[in-house]
This record gives C-alpha cells, sequence and structure tokens, in this order.
C-alpha cells in the first residue's frame, strides 16, 4: 500500500469527528455526488427507454424496412408491385432479415348511424407477424388473416371505437372510392387495440390480403408492398441501403419498380423529435456533473484548510507536494466513491420502482405511451459511474495545487 493511500484511509476513518469542521462540507459534498448521479441514472435511462418504446411501436405497426412501389412513394392510394413467393424467398435470404411479410392499404370512411371517420384499411395475409398486436390487444381476438378468403372480421383502435361507439361483435359500414364509384362492405368488430400511437391509432383499421385487394382490383399476386422486420435494428440504415441496392432498377412483370425505405426516412420528423432528446440528456449529465464536481471542489478545500497543520508536519517530516496532494485526491475518491454508492442506490431504485410497478403515469395522447418508459443496461451504468468518477477527480486536481502554498514553518502555527 502506497504512503498517500495509507494517509488518506486514516484521514477517512476520522472524518466522523464531531470537533471536525469540514463534517457539514463532507456531508453535502456527497450528497452532491449522489444527487447528481441518481439524476443522470434516472434522466438517461428514461430517455433511453422513451426512444425505445416509440421505436418500437413505430417498428412494430409497419417493420423497419418497406418495399414498395416507386411511384407510390408518399401515397396513400398505392400503385402495387408483384410480392410472389420468389422475392419473399430472395428478401429472406439476407443474415440480417428476420421476418418478410405482405399488406396492402386502401382508404375509405367509417359510417355508424350517428358519426362517420377517414381511416386506412390495412390487408394482411397469414405470414403477418402478430406479435406486436397480441401485445397491444385489449379486448376481444385477433381475426385470422388471409390471402385467398375474407372473414369479414377485423382489428379496430380502441381510439376509433370510441369515436364512434363500438364494441365488440358490432357491425361497421366502409365505404371505398374506386373510378368514380363508391364501393361498400359491412365488417365485423373482432377485436379492439391499442398502441396509444395516434398516428396508427386514428387511422388503420386491420383485416385480410384478400379483401384489400379486391377493393384495389389488384391480381393475388400484388400488393401495397413488403415489410421487412430485421434482426438488430441498429443495423437498419446498411441493410436499407444493401437490399436498396440489390433491388435498383429491378421491376416486376408489370413494369413496376421497387424502392426500399426504413422506418426513419418514412416518419423522418418523428425521429428528428427523438434525436434532440439526446442534447437534453448531455444537458442534464453536464450540469449534474458541474454540481457534483464544484461541491466537491468546496468540500476539498475546507478539509486542506482544516488540515493546514497535518499538511505542514508532513512537509516538515520531508513529504513532496505530490505526495501530500495525492494524499487529498485518494480521501476526495474515497467520498465520491459513497456519494456514488448511494446515487447509484437511488437511481436504480427509481429505475427498478417505475419498471415493475409503473407508478408515474403519462398522458397517452401526448407521449404516446401510458406510464413513464424506462430502460437502462450495464455499460451505461458503468458509463455514468466510471465518467462521474473521472471528472470529478479531474476538477480536483487544480485545487489541490493550493497545497503547494502552504509553509510549513507557518503550518505548524496554525489553529
Amino acid at each position: 500500500m502506497s504512503l498517500s493511500l495509507f494517509i488518506a484511509r486514516r484521514i477517512y476513518r476520522e472524518r466522523g469527528s464531531r470537533r471536525q469542521a469540514s463534517r457539514p462540507a463532507v456531508l453535502i459534498a456527497m450528497a452532491g455526488i449522489a444527487i447528481g448521479l441518481t439524476v443522470m441514472i434516472v434522466a438517461v435511462s428514461i430517455i433511453v427507454g422513451f426512444k425505445s418504446e416509440v421505436r418500437h411501436k413505430v417498428a412494430g405497426f409497419s417493420s423497419h424496412l418497406r418495399i414498395s412501389g416507386l411511384e407510390a412513394v408518399g401515397a396513400y392510394e398505392s400503385n402495387p408491385v408483384v410480392a410472389d413467393d420468389s422475392l419473399m424467398a430472395l428478401l429472406a435470404h439476407y443474415p440480417k432479415v428476420k421476418h418478410v411479410q405482405r399488406y396492402s392499404v386502401k382508404p375509405g370512411m367509417l359510417k355508424t348511424d350517428t358519426d362517420f371517420l377517414g381511416m386506412m384499411l390495412k390487408g394482411v395475409g397469414q405470414e403477418y407477424d402478430l406479435d406486436f398486436l397480441r401485445e397491444h390487444l385489449v379486448e376481444g381476438e385477433i381475426p385470422q388473416f388471409s390471402d385467398s378468403a375474407s372473414s369479414g372480421r377485423v382489428l379496430i383502435s380502441r381510439a376509433m371505437a370510441g369515436k364512434l361507439k363500438l364494441k365488440l361483435g358490432d357491425k361497421l359500414d366502409t365505404y371505398y372510392i374506386d373510378q368514380d364509384e363508391v364501393r361498400a362492405r359491412r365488417l365485423q368488430v373482432a377485436g379492439i387495440y391499442e398502441t396509444n400511437f395516434s398516428e396508427y391509432d386514428n387511422l388503420f383499421i386491420l383485416s385480410d390480403l384478400y379483401l384489400v385487394n379486391r377493393l384495389n382490383r389488384w391480381k393475388s399476386c400484388q400488393v401495397s408492398g413488403l415489410e421487412v422486420e430485421l434482426r438488430d435494428y441498429a443495423e437498419m440504415e446498411e441493410a436499407t441501403w444493401e437490399i436498396g441496392a440489390d433491388l435498383d432498377g429491378y421491376a416486376d412483370v408489370y413494369g413496376a419498380e421497387y424502392c426500399v425505405r426504413n422506418v426513419e426516412q418514412l416518419n423522418p420528423q418523428l425521429f428528428a423529435w427523438l434525436g434532440i432528446l439526446d442534447v437534453n440528456v448531455w444537458v442534464i449529465l453536464a450540469l449534474m456533473t458541474g454540481v457534483a464536481g464544484f461541491t466537491m471542489i468546496s468540500g476539498l478545500l475546507i478539509i486542506i484548510i482544516e488540515r493546514t497543520s497535518m499538511i505542514g508536519l508532513l512537509k516538515a517530516l520531508g513529504a513532496g507536494n505530490g505526495l501530500v496532494r495525492r494524499v487529498f485526491l485518494w480521501f476526495s475518491v474515497f467520498l465520491i466513491g459513497k456519494g456514488m454508492v448511494w446515487g447509484n442506490v437511488f437511481g436504480l431504485g427509481f429505475y427498478c420502482l417505475q419498471r415493475f410497478t409503473g407508478v408515474f403515469k403519462l398522458d397517452p395522447v401526448t407521449y404516446y405511451m401510458a406510464t413513464v418508459p424506462v430502460s437502462l443496461n450495464l455499460w451505461f451504468l458503468l458509463a455514468l459511474n466510471v465518467g462521474t468518477l473521472v471528472v470529478s477527480l479531474l476538477m480536483l486536481v487544480g485545487p489541490s495545487f493550493l497545497i503547494a502554498r502552504i509553509r510549513p514553518a507557518a503550518s505548524l502555527r496554525y489553529e
């Protein structure tokens, strides 16, 4: 054990003496570290959880990549592309691709005896991944979707059901404009879902792919597009360019060309907003680190003043300024470490409380979710702790040079 570490440990063990004037300053310094780290853990876990939840909902409803006709980009009334078995097998062959599914859309209108509402009928086939819908199903059941027959049963959002006063089993009349002709279909509510994502809840009704294709007057092999789910969200940009390059200039048997876009390209405003949240995190981290660091600086200066006689004695015995500085930096490490322990206890306590109870609520209309989301992994936690320790110590290096100005002859007479 080094001499500086040994002396620092002795000072740390004596810090609880009530005769010490530095005791309140030490407690304030540790509290500053604890509060700062707690706020950082809470802020990072909430921001990461919020971004993760929004991405999950957007990707859950439309997958990571969307392949549609080049002429249909940005249009609700889409032009069809051929999605046969060979194309789906080709897409599924990519190592980054987890699942491929077809979809077709048709804009229309819902009407009851008292109200009417615009909507988008989304048809899906039997290969459609229903995990996301099961996760957000609140009433009823999910129909068996098919591309060869229509059951006439649909999945509607709770928002639409509330506006039209619909419940399970109710019949609803839907109307579609097709070549200056209005076509009607009577459907039955089989299930009600709620994602709290208003862009989807206020627009989409899910039905059979067969029904939507019949309304669009398309061939059985034609669809509005394909949704591609990836194994890793981090590989989305790379997968977009890879698949897009392979399909560039490729046309189906009817001459329609394919266009590949990812969920961030389809929702630029939403993901730009999520990107702004990262700036908020860095501002919070900087402020909390600064507060914690300055409280430690104040505590260290008070301790140095209180220990002036000890510093003079060490110098009289031959200790250099470097050794004495290391003593007080080691002492600061002990104080910072204890503050960080309490910071982790409170920060992780909030994380576990919210993760398992959801006690803190949100307005789903504004924030797309009903409870405050939290997400935190080990690497984030380690980075916060290491960053807090390193930055706090670096901020203390400058004030520690005050020790060089203390002279043994004068300090030994210091009271």
